[in-house]
């Protein structure tokens, strides 16, 4: 069987080949790992000469031989390092390396000498006893090996154990069958290279369990999930194929619609597996159990589980998200989110589950208390199997009547329970948690309640922004409403003493009206909100007449400099108005009889100026930098409300000008007011005004 042995020798050297490139790629030195990738290595020298010389028939016996006792001198020398390692170097351990050594050595010598020239014709049955030798010891190193090991050691060698083991045992049953028979059988010596070919894959899951032996390459579990997943369904439709045949060739008359509705039928059900969610589960759950370090690959997991929460515009609310992306660590189907509030916590969110009815789990229960005191990951499987473990919790009776309930997984912030998310049962059957699943969903428990406390603070700031709205309309309203009192009180006042004087009459419907617009425009933005305002052209000009006429209390009255040509500005009248309104009013009050105080409307470049200029009591530089502006501090005791300056100052930025303060104690203040206004013409010189 020349064409199956050069095929058999050609895989297996294209296997160890594979192998011995990853390991190739992730060495970075290291005794173990620079004998395992020796030996790999003449494994691959090894198997390409013997399907050369299957094939070509160049290479004579001996040389062969010889190139296979380089092989067993290879896994010896990487075997004897890892069992020194493991039994630390004990006295049988030293004396079966010792034989190992003289065996291949004399191996070799053997098989030199019975190269064309070495004279040694008597020796033709010599490699069948070397090669069950060799075999024996290899077997031996192996069990050695397997038994010194500890139980991690067992499970990161156990396919090297396997694999080579496998190996040597494969040529125990050759050479002793060659020896017994004094032929070699053909058939079997075919097989040698497919058996080093099936054991390659082993060798290299057990270097990827061990980091020590150098290998730090990378294999992407969606891609070994994905080959497992074709290569299966590929073995499938040959089995399937083959059983077809036999039904269409031992069937007789019912032969072809049987093989039709056989092959309709495995179709089926290859469709059913593959679209399986408790297939991929339990899948995926087997190849991370046996032929991977750890049971997930923690990039992946965190990937997915940032994509679920980072869902964009039309995406499940964030609560439901998070229940989705706990549950899809566990492959659990549902679940659902209890959050804290108030006393206690209740459910707000689910994820494929029906509305939960008004069940409460209080704070101080006894869930909530074992969960925030350990931050354990609870599942009912091992409450029932071993409740001491749990300090004999009872389980609430909204946890034990949802269906399938499996998972309580707690969310921390701050070292603070928030919530907890329970998950039902997983679609891989029979999957248990361990330290390794708990460790992850911790983690991510604590990820997930970072986005919910940052989402509950979002709430609250937008709630504390829509009081905020609030409570400076209502600070304006009554600012406003103080100022308008003040008029209609002097107003008042004045009427008994000059109720017959037909000038005080006019002045006193004047100021009337004036309230009214300003209480209808406290109305206005009392129906619409703080932003409820009209915008049109305003001239400025005209607002400080307005201004200095619907003024009131003491101090004196204004000299006003107006220029020729009107100066505007797109704003709110009413609002504006009443800033400047203000400011003058601030300025009189501030400043005795016996005062001045001076308002200068000019051009400045594309805009206006407005001074505001008061001889009064002054105010320190300190009061103007951190008090003056600062909403609902006054001076005025119980008579201000501590929030004109700053509504000043806002409206003006809003308008995209700028309010300057200069004053010194005892020197009066000047408020200057910048606007990007617009002019009509050229501006004149300002001419004297006043009231």
């Amino acid at each position: 069987m020349p064409e199956a042995a050069v095929l058999g020798f050609g895989a297996g050297a294209l296997s160890f080949l594979a192998v011995a490139a990853v390991l190739l790629l992730g060495w970075r030195g290291g005794l173990a790992g620079a004998l395992l990738l020796t030996a790999v290595g003449v494994s691959v020298l090894w198997a390409a000469a013997l399907g050369l010389f299957q094939w070509y028939g160049l290479l004579p016996a001996p040389v062969l031989g010889l190139i296979d006792g380089v092989r067993y001198a290879a896994w010896f020398a990487f075997l004897g390092v890892l069992l020194w390692r493991v039994a630390g170097g004990q006295g049988p351990v030293r004396a079966l390396l010792v034989v190992a050594g003289l065996l291949v050595g004399g191996e070799l010598v053997l098989s030199a000498m019975r190269l064309p020239g070495g004279g040694a014709g008597w020796m033709d049955g010599v490699p069948a006893y070397a090669g069950i030798g060799a075999s024996l010891l290899g077997l031996v190193l192996v069990e050695q090996l397997f038994r010194n090991a500890n139980d991690a050691g067992r499970w990161a060698l156990k396919y090297l154990c396997l694999g080579v083991g496998g190996l040597f045992a494969y040529d125990l049953f050759l050479f002793a069958d060659t020896l017994l028979l004094q032929r070699l059988d053909s058939g079997a010596w075919a097989a040698r290279g497919a058996v080093n070919a099936l054991v390659a894959p082993l060798i290299a899951v057990s270097a990827a369990r061990n980091p020590d032996w150098s290998l730090d390459v990378y294999v992407s579990r969606r891609f070994v999930l994905h080959t497992a997943a074709f290569t299966g369904t590929g073995i499938y439709l040959v089995l399937m194929a083959a059983v077809g045949y036999s039904i269409r060739v031992y069937g007789g008359v019912w032969a072809e619609p049987l093989q039709i509705l056989f092959l309709a039928g495995a179709a089926m059900v290859l469709l059913v597996l593959v679209s399986s969610g408790r297939f991929r589960a339990q899948a995926r759950v087997f190849l991370s159990k046996h032929f991977f370090n750890y049971r997930y690959d923690y990039r992946e997991e965190w990937l997915r589980f940032a994509r679920t929460l980072a869902e964009g515009e039309g995406a499940a609310p964030l609560k439901e998200r998070v229940v989705h992306a706990v549950a899809q660590v566990l492959d659990s189907p549902a679940g659902q989110l209890w959050q804290r509030r108030d006393n206690g916590f209740v459910p707000t969110a689910q994820w494929n589950l029906a509305e939960p009815g008004q069940g409460t789990e209080p704070a101080d229960g006894g869930l909530a208390a074992f969960l925030a005191e350990t931050g354990w990951v609870l599942t009912t499987d091992e409450w029932r199997q071993a409740p001491e473990r749990y300090r004999d919790l009872a389980m609430p009776g909204w946890l034990t009547e949802l269906p399938r309930a499996w998972v309580v997984v707690p969310l921390f912030h701050h070292d603070q329970l928030i919530g907890f998310v329970v998950l039902t049962r997983s679609r891989a059957a029979g999957r248990d948690l361990n330290w390794e699943d708990c460790d992850l969903l911790k983690t991510i428990g604590r990820q997930a309640a970072t986005f919910l406390a940052q989402e509950d603070a979002a709430e609250a700031l937008g709630r504390a922004q829509q009081f905020e709205t609030f409570n400076r309309l209502s600070a304006f309203v009554l600012h406003d409403l103080k100022n308008i009192i003040g008029q209609l009180s002097m107003l008042a006042r004045n009427a008994h003493r000059n109720k017959d004087n037909p000038a005080f009459m006019a002045d006193a419907v004047k100021t009337l009206d004036h309230s009214v617009a300003r209480m209808n425009h406290l109305m206005a933005q009392l129906r619409g909100g703080i932003q409820s305002h009209k915008v049109e052209k305003v001239d400025l000009a005209e607002l400080v007449r307005e201004a200095v006429e619907g003024g009131h209390g003491r101090g004196p009255s204004p000299a006003v400099a107006l220029p020729g040509e009107p100066l505007t500005l797109h704003a709110d009248r009413a609002r504006l108005g009443a800033v400047i309104g203000h400011v003058v009013q601030n300025a009189r009050e501030a400043t005795p009889e016996t005062g001045e105080v001076r308002i200068q409307l000019s051009r400045d470049g594309n805009g206006a100026v407005l001074d505001i200029v008061d001889s009064g009591e002054g105010m320190s530089p300190g009061f103007v930098r951190d008090r003056l502006f600062k909403p609902f501090d006054t001076s005025k005791g119980s008579t201000g409300m501590g929030i004109g300056a700053f509504e000043a100052r806002e409206y003006a930025r809003e308008l995209g000008g700028e309010v300057e303060v200069a004053s010194s104690p005892g020197e009066g203040t000047r408020f200057r007011f910048r606007f990007p206004a617009e002019t009509a013409g050229p501006v004149p010189m300002a001419k004297e005004a006043s009231n």
